[in-house]
């Protein structure tokens, strides 16, 4: 990492070089390029300028813990604790300011929900992760609207498909894409033995229309009766909505709003996240599909989270901890949980761009 400081430093001295010749400052549009470049580096350059600073500081105070004078010793010791830690925290800042930004970090989110593996065990497993995170969101006072649902028995879902209106939501819930596998003695076992189920959950950025431009030729809407639990509006006025992409067969519903304007709205606004997913992965070069690489088939062996009961243990894949507190993780205690996740995702995005 210092030698990727080291060089970046010297790329910002050779750009504020530049910047100050006579041939550049008479080239407007080079001039606004360099200027571009500086602002980049900027934060780094500073940040490792501090750094630098802070190892001589503790360079000298090792000196003097050695000098032989108790006095200064001990002095210099108590300042080597102090310096240590800001080193660890500019150490920090630095691998933060090293990555690449995350264009996407500030948008809402649309989140989707499957049962996977399990049978209804599977769909009240998804109904307690939809509800995990519809209380960490309102934890943070975001705004959360149903796109779309399919409930069973038992507070139970199939699927549910909802957005999450907030500036950076998307950066805090990323990392949650995947399969989640529960073990549990479920409602509806009698013996009291254990089984092991899945649900899916896809988090996705949601899309700018400039972004994805959609041909009114390229789709297929479907307006129809909403189902549900009864109310005046179910089953008598035609307002669901039902969206099919014909290049690509994505399908998105929403029957939650009265207003069949909306729910076409609210549709559209899946299938533009779901094409841009879609293409984020063919840039990334992935073998399978936008849908399949992101929450994978909800097979039991494919996972990316563990919430064990009987021991209340949670065990995320990608980490190596092991955390307890099953029933508050459940209620919407994520933040530490996402903390881990997200510096885990940086410490990975920096050893590739370091080899």
């Amino acid at each position: 990492m210092l030698d990727k400081l080291s060089n970046i430093q010297v790329r910002f001295d050779e750009v504020e070089r530049l910047m100050a010749s006579p041939e550049v400052a008479s080239d407007y549009s080079q001039l606004e390029a360099l200027a571009k470049e500086r602002k980049t580096l900027e934060k780094v350059v500073v940040l490792y300028k501090k750094y630098s600073l802070v190892e001589e500081q503790i360079k000298e105070a090792k000196e003097l813990e050695n000098s032989g004078d108790s006095d200064l010793a001990g002095l210099a010791h108590d300042e080597l604790n102090v310096l240590g830690t800001t080193k660890t925290e500019l150490e920090s800042e630095m691998r933060r300011a090293l990555l690449p930004a995350d264009k996407h970090a500030d948008r809402n989110v649309i989140m989707e929900i499957r049962a996977g593996a399990g049978g209804n065990e599977a769909a009240l497993f998804a109904g307690d992760l939809f509800r995990m995170y519809m209380r960490y969101a309102q934890e943070k006072s975001w705004n959360t609207q149903i796109i779309d649902t399919n409930r069973t028995g038992l507070n139970g879902y199939k699927e549910v498909i909802v957005g999450i209106n907030a500036v950076g939501a998307y950066s805090k819930l990323k990392h949650e894409s995947g399969t989640h596998r529960v073990q549990r003695v479920p409602l509806t076992e009698s013996s009291g033995r254990i089984h092991t189920s899945t649900a899916t959950v896809a988090v996705l950025p949601e899309a700018e229309e400039v972004e994805v431009e959609i041909d009114p030729e390229d789709i297929r809407v479907d307006i129809f009766h909403s189902g549900g639990a009864g109310g005046q509006n179910v089953n008598k006025v035609a307002s669901a909505v039902r969206i099919t992409h014909l290049p690509t067969g994505i399908v998105a519903v929403c029957q939650d709003e009265r207003s069949q304007h909306r729910n076409k709205a609210k549709a559209l606004s899946v299938v533009r996240a779901r094409l841009l997913d879609m293409e984020q992965r063919k840039q990334q070069q992935e073998l399978s599909s936008s849908r399949r690489s992101q929450v994978g088939t909800g097979d039991r062996s494919e996972k990316v989270r563990t919430y064990n009961f009987p021991q209340d243990r949670i065990t995320d894949h990608r980490l190596s901890v092991t955390l307890h507190g099953l029933p508050q993780l459940l209620d919407g205690d994520l933040d530490h949980l996402l903390d881990l996740l997200d510096k885990n995702g940086q410490d990975q995005q920096l050893g590739d761009l370091l080899f």
